[in-house]
């Protein structure tokens, strides 16, 4: 596949048959020198994961360090910035909103008085500075969501059970119908402490994504109380009945949460080894560098949590195979590397870049992520993450085989699909998958799990290179062939 448009509109009429990757007999590059790039991830992943980084968190001096070192790796390896904006050189800007609970307050209203009900037992949270609905008026839809009128909650406050698992995606259909508030009600404080527990950090959302909304929880006891034990059975044993019907209380609410809020801009780095044949598509490499900062409790002794392997390995990873990439280079595509911010705050990044592409997804050929690199042994099985779901599988397999390595547990593989940043782009149909030692084994896995997995204790102190070693070779390998026109004929041309 050479350069004319020609030639892709071929490639696209001839169908499925083409639409995948060609078998061409193709060199395997020598096997490079494994203790040369040993040193060169320590040297990164040392760097990043230094206690001069803090842990890497997004909106904090770690985040200015960790840019401004891989704005400098990408340059040094001869990239160009692949922002393609001149405004924004090396940094595309992601703005997010960091959010902590400060604060809350739930009372109702009877016929004869109002009843402040007990802090211990109740939660509201907003991403506002302050959220407040004073007075409002309550509708019981049970378990219902989808069915429940939106004229009939818009601008009220809905009381709905709690279910454990099922309540965030009720939530989310209800919010939809623009309540003012929505206050779950679940079965025990044993509940409130496990929700108030996981939303105790900082929580980061993108702008784009940031609503007004309020959400309250209460136990079941407190809330029972305070309209009559008889009135709620009453309404606990209506909503089991399949006549149920979302019905409008008596009572009035007042809901308020307050919290400590920051906007801000935090940055995904992207760079471009510049490809010689154009409009021939891109391969991307991405990895996210953003990591917890400090993560554990205030009277532990080291509260730092360093990320060496998640995800300084991956970014360690990344930067060397672009290094022998752009040494061996130019290659017949463009090779675009992006550093992803927030990953671990929900993919934010990956999502800024879907967004707001710096390319056109349609133009990506493949994209490679890397994360969590450093765990397995050299020789550990294959981890496909996304295996079955793009037009890759072929030529992956043909590396794989070319290298004598072999796929390990699809099983293990598959739990990770939804948890990584190739996710995201895989959604808007970029082909997108991650291709790991790490993800090949349970076994070794877990061991990284239970003992390093978001805490401290991820230092570099320990972690495993020879699978690294091994993901860089294979990548290497992998990239040429993606990035080569005569070798890889992409799906669409």
């Amino acid at each position: 596949m050479k350069s004319s448009k020609l030639r892709f509109g071929l490639i696209a009429a001839v169908g499925l048959a083409l639409a995948s990757c060609v078998r061409t007999p193709m060199p395997v590059v020598q096997p490079p020198d494994r203790d040369q790039i040993s040193a060169n991830l320590m040297s990164d992943i040392a760097v990043l994961a230094s206690e001069e980084f803090g842990g890497r968190l997004p909106g904090t001096d770690g985040e200015i360090l960790t840019v401004r070192f891989l704005i400098e790796a990408m340059r040094s390896a001869g990239l160009e910035s692949g922002t393609n904006d001149p405004g924004n050189a090396w940094r595309a800007p992601v703005e997010l909103i960091s959010s902590q609970p400060r604060g809350s307050r739930l009372a109702i209203r009877t016929a004869t008085r109002e009843i402040e009900l007990d802090p211990a037992e109740t939660l509201a949270f907003t991403t506002l500075r302050r959220g407040l609905v004073e007075g409002g008026e309550m509708v019981f839809v049970g378990r219902e969501s989808e069915r429940v009128d939106p004229d009939l909650v818009r601008g009220n406050v809905v009381v709905m059970l709690g279910e454990p698992g099922v309540s965030p995606g009720r939530r989310s259909l209800l919010f939809e119908k623009q309540p003012a508030a929505i206050i779950t009600v679940v079965e025990s404080k044993t509940g409130i402490d496990a929700i108030r527990e996981a939303n105790q950090r900082d929580r980061l959302l993108l702008s784009s994504a940031a609503t007004t909304n309020l959400s309250a929880f209460v136990t079941q006891e407190s809330f029972a109380n305070a309209i009559g034990a008889e009135a709620w059975s009453d309404l606990l044993e209506a909503s089991e009945s399949e006549e149920f019907a979302p019905v409008r209380m008596a009572e009035t609410a007042t809901v308020e949460a307050n919290s400590l809020r920051r906007d801000f801009t935090s940055y995904n780095v992207i760079g471009r080894l510049p490809g010689r044949v154009p409009q021939s598509g891109a391969v991307l490499l991405l990895a996210h560098w953003d990591h917890l900062g400090e993560c554990a409790p205030v009277t532990s002794e080291d509260r730092i949590c360093n990320g060496a392997v998640d995800n300084a390995s991956g970014l360690a990873v990344m930067l060397e195979v672009v290094r022998r990439l752009a040494a061996e280079g130019p290659h017949d595509r463009d090779i675009y590397v992006m550093a992803t911010t927030a990953e671990e705050a929900g993919l934010l990044g990956a999502r800024a870049f879907v967004e707001e592409p710096a390319l056109p997804l349609d133009t990506i050929v493949a994209a490679l992520n890397f994360d969590t690199s450093a765990v397995a042994p050299s020789g550990s099985s294959i981890g496909f993450i996304g295996e079955g779901r793009t037009s890759l599988d072929g030529v992956v397999g043909e590396v794989l085989e070319d290298l004598g390595r072999s796929l390990g547990s699809r099983v293990v593989a598959e739990q990770f699909l939804q948890r990584q940043d190739s996710w995201v782009l895989l959604q808007e149909g970029v082909p997108a998958v991650v291709i790991s030692t790490t993800f090949g084994s349970q076994t070794i896995l877990n061991s990284y799990l239970s003992e390093r997995y978001h805490r401290p204790s991820d230092e570099i102190d320990g972690i495993e290179l020879g699978g690294a070693i091994d993901d860089v070779i294979l990548h290497e390998e992998l990239i040429r062939r993606l990035a080569d026109t005569t070798v890889y004929l992409s799906p669409g041309g």
